[in-house]
């Protein structure tokens, strides 16, 4: 078998490879990318939802894999960062 034949087999290959990086391997990533820059914005007063459906307000910001959320009046829950979800509402920066 020559060179040529033999590429000519691995063409199929390499285009499969080429179209699951371009449609699955690239979008994941900037996703996750994306979801990491959303939780290092995390600040109090914002809030979030939770990959398990809680909906709260960050209260405490404890460190850099740690936050606290309010659900409820008076009813603070310790959350791991990358579990929050989604950022419903985005508090402002104070300007003074």
């Amino acid at each position: 078998m020559d060179g040529a034949g033999a590429f000519a087999q691995l063409l199929p290959l390499i285009l499969i490879f080429a179209i699951m990086y371009f449609l699955l391997i690239r979008p994941q990533q900037k996703r996750v990318k994306e979801h990491q820059k959303m939780v290092e914005a995390l600040r109090r007063g914002d809030q979030v939802v939770t990959q398990g459906g809680l909906i709260g307000k960050v209260t405490k910001v404890k460190d850099d894999n740690e936050i606290e959320v309010e659900v409820s009046e008076n009813v603070r829950v310790r959350v791991v960062k990358n579990t929050v979800a989604q950022v419903l509402n985005k508090t402002e920066p104070s300007g003074s």
